[in-house]
């Protein structure tokens, strides 16, 4: 039998000790990954329509995009499997018939759950090799109560990008570009030349303080990194689609990046006189941007966790 590799977060004993992980007190009581599963049963898939027969559909999980035209469809990530027989019929309206491709952007399962019934459907799967690697691993995520197993062989990705590939569909060219590691260490971004339409996958959270995966190699400075990265292949006439949150532009990926770089600063500057992880979550050091960015799932408290470990 092949062995498998269980790798848990570092994490765990800071968030644990400073009641900044997002476990709940009980253990019957429903983990974040119950929770995000759950809604993804429950909501409705919203379809928003962009350029060039491009569309956002969301409700399951991360944001998922698609090109439907005279190829078939193009996917980029697949949601949360819960959620199959909604996204199908969303599909169905938009185009019927085989998708023909599936682009995921990362390995985490609200982005990848979907993928093999999209595989069953018809879509050749295209990922980074570290993607691929992850979804053939067990990895305990101590943030989200929840162990992931490996996926099933036709779930997985076939077709690997490990830097660059730029393809031809619908009389777009979809370009992906490897970010380096970032949100986790096999973060494509998906750009349709022709519609100038930029998928970011969770590179980008509109609005809200995003998780950084240090288990699968993220870290603070490759989100800026990336985050700087995503504002120079943009105009102001670029749309762009982040992982989560509302469709947005140039300016809005220049507001989160300043976002990042200063709680990054701050908290950093902090850890180095000596403090605590504890005494740097009473610093609140993300007070001025709470408003705006830390009404969601990443409270403000495991935003600094997050930040405190890569600094």
């Amino acid at each position: 039998m092949k062995t498998l590799t269980l790798r848990v977060s570092g994490l765990l004993g800071l968030a644990m000790s400073t009641a900044v992980c997002l476990m709940p007190a009980f253990a019957q009581a429903p983990t974040p990954y119950e929770k995000i599963n759950a809604a993804a049963a429950a909501d409705p898939i919203e379809v928003k329509s962009l350029r060039g027969g491009i569309s956002v559909l969301d409700g399951s999980g991360g944001n998922i995009g698609v090109l439907a035209g005279s190829d078939g469809l193009l996917m980029v990530d697949a949601g949360i499997a819960v959620s199959e027989q909604k996204l199908d019929a969303a599909l169905e309206r938009l185009k019927p018939g085989a998708v023909s491709y599936l682009i995921n952007t990362h390995w985490h399962w609200d982005h990848t759950d979907g993928n093999g019934w999209v595989h069953k459907r018809g879509g050749v799967i295209i990922a980074h090799p570290n993607t691929a690697k992850h979804l053939g691993e067990t990895i305990r995520v101590e943030e989200w109560g929840h162990t992931f197993t490996p996926v099933a062989a036709d779930a997985r990705p076939t077709v690997m990008v490990p830097a660059e590939k730029a393809m031809q569909f619908d009389g777009d060219t979809v370009r992906m570009r490897y970010y380096g590691p970032s949100h986790t260490d096999g973060d494509l971004s998906v750009y349709f030349t022709k519609a100038d339409v930029l998928i970011t996958g969770d590179t980008w959270w509109n609005g809200l303080y995003p998780f950084i995966d240090y288990v699968a190699g993220g870290s603070i400075d490759g989100m800026i990194k990336a985050s700087n990265a995503n504002i120079e292949m943009v105009s102001e006439h670029t749309q762009v689609v982040p992982g989560h949150g509302p469709v947005g532009g140039r300016a809005d990926l220049v507001e989160y990046r300043d976002m990042l770089v200063a709680i990054r600063n701050r908290v950093a500057e902090l850890k180095h006189q000596g403090k605590s992880l504890q005494q740097v979550i009473a610093a609140k050091p993300t007070a001025p941007f709470d408003a705006k960015w830390g009404q969601a799932i990443i409270s403000p408290d495991l935003f600094t966790a997050l930040v405190y470990r890569g600094v």
